[in-house]
């Protein structure tokens, strides 16, 4: 994986280390395995971001930390990935993951006019909240084991390929008999 294109997008030590919701880690912060960029840190990190944008909660950047802090993953991309669900991509995943519950669980979906208001949601949240949070666990689970195989395949096939290429540069050099 290029270190340069993930350090270019990624934001500096100090702002993290400095975001005022993040104050809550302290010296936590200053974990040097938390910013490396390496096969293991990055992977993991993108296992526990892509889990934790599934989590629909407003804080879920703190839990990405937390959970980046205790696995000494990347921290960084960790928080960065939780942006997956924002306000524009939360309705149709949420209404995927609540799907997802629905046939989990054999329970048919509620096909009612629903509005997105919170007068709708709060009626809604007693027959909605067990299929809907099983269906963020499970699209969250899935996402992030896939997350953080496909980027440990991406790595090696990116560190097979360099060697391969310094390999051939190595035969072109050597002197032909």
């Amino acid at each position: 994986m290029p270190k340069r294109l993930i350090k270019k997008w990624m934001p500096d030590h100090a702002s993290i280390k400095e975001h005022k919701h993040l104050q809550i880690f302290g010296k936590l912060l200053h974990d040097a395995s938390l910013w490396h960029f390496n096969r293991r840190s990055v992977s993991g990190a993108f296992a526990v971001g892509l889990f934790c944008a599934f989590i629909p909660l407003p804080s879920q950047m703190i839990i990405a930390a937390a959970i980046a802090i205790f696995v000494r993953v990347n921290l960084p991309i960790s928080i960065s990935l939780v942006w997956l669900t924002n306000p524009i991509t939360m309705p149709p995943i949420f209404y995927g993951a609540y799907k997802i519950g629905t046939f989990v669980m054999g329970q048919e979906a509620i096909s009612s006019d629903y509005q997105l208001t919170a007068q709708w949601f709060s009626e809604q949240l007693g027959l909605i909240w067990q299929p809907f949070l099983l269906g963020c666990f499970i699209s969250g689970s899935i996402v992030a084991i896939l997350g953080y195989i496909s980027i440990r395949l991406l790595w090696r096939m990116h560190v097979v390929h360099h060697i391969k290429l310094r390999k051939e540069r190595l035969k072109a050099r050597q002197p032909k008999p």
